[in-house]
């Protein structure tokens, strides 16, 4: 029987990138725009929030130890104890239109980060920007050097791989797209975009998603409430129904890797303070009869 359960009751105002650290058993999570780290044990204990400069899409942590973030201003180390950041390289430096949004980790430890761009106000910029299809996407690789592999997003999201590899799967929020890729895991390139599955037909939007062990896709419907599980042909498989409005990501964790935590928001950009019981905290789904993969540390 499935069980969905309000894990943390964090409000944050947009949560996202989790992630479950198989190693050492802890679930992290960030707040993007309230400037946060966020990270529990399975059951929700143990809860502590870190604290970064800048609004931070991505966290993923190091092989080496620590983690690696995407914040808005560029690809950095970051020391969890001390709390401190380290910058790697800015790739959006000439772009400023645009910031780190949604993503992950492959299999052979690069990191692999799309954008959004700002139309909201950062705390540092006195006019809302709204530009076109034009984010990049890009990877960055164990020895730190940076590589643009796509381009033409408005708001990037849902990096995962298939269980063997062959497959990249990634969307676009505003453009309702889940697209699907050939992946050649020993250089990290993709090739062959076609379009996955869209969003046609369901209330929300594509944001954050996960592949489990069997290889279907696991996609959270923002301003829907729902998850949504595709089969490897795009099908949809089934679909749950959320207890608040803005879900925003997914990962697999806890001890056998059979729950599936989700985050939300409860500030959208785009409208006000989301009022329903647990919007912006993150939830447990047990009962769901597949597991996850672990997820992979970047290896630089």
């Amino acid at each position: 029987m499935i069980e969905v359960t309000l894990l943390v009751d964090c409000r944050n105002h947009l949560g996202e990138s989790p992630i479950w650290d198989a190693e050492e058993q802890w679930l992290y999570w960030v707040d993007s725009t309230g400037c946060e780290i966020w990270r529990c044990r399975f059951d929700g204990s143990e809860l502590e929030t870190l604290y970064v400069p800048d609004f931070i899409g991505t966290i993923a942590l190091r092989a080496r130890g620590g983690a690696i973030l995407a914040l808005a201003n560029g690809f950095h180390f970051y020391d969890l104890r001390k709390q401190k950041v380290e910058l790697i390289k800015n790739p959006l430096e000439d772009i400023p239109d645009y910031r780190f949004n949604d993503g992950k980790v492959d299999r052979a430890g690069r990191l692999f980060v799309g954008c959004m761009g700002y139309d909201f106000e950062r705390p540092d910029v006195n006019k809302v920007i709204s530009p076109a299809q034009n984010g990049p996407v890009f990877r960055l690789d164990p020895d730190l050097s940076v590589h643009q592999i796509d381009q033409g997003m408005s708001c990037f999201n849902a990096p995962c791989w298939s269980p063997d590899n062959r497959t990249f799967y990634y969307g676009d929020t505003e453009q309702g797209v889940l697209w699907a890729s050939d992946y050649d895991l020993s250089n990290g390139t993709s090739s062959n975009r076609r379009v996955f599955a869209r969003d046609a037909g369901f209330a929300g939007l594509v944001d954050g998603a996960t592949v489990d062990a069997e290889g279907y896709v696991w996609n959270a419907k923002v301003l829907g409430g729902r998850l949504v599980r595709y089969a490897p042909d795009g099908s949809v498989d089934r679909v749950i129904q959320m207890p608040v409005r803005n879900v925003t990501s997914v990962a697999f964790g806890g001890p056998d890797l059979d729950i599936l935590f989700v985050t939300s928001m409860a500030k959208p950009v785009r409208g006000v303070v989301n009022t329903q019981h647990g919007a912006g905290g993150v939830f447990a789904v047990s009962g769901l009869g597949v597991r996850g993969i672990p997820e992979t540390r970047f290896a630089g």
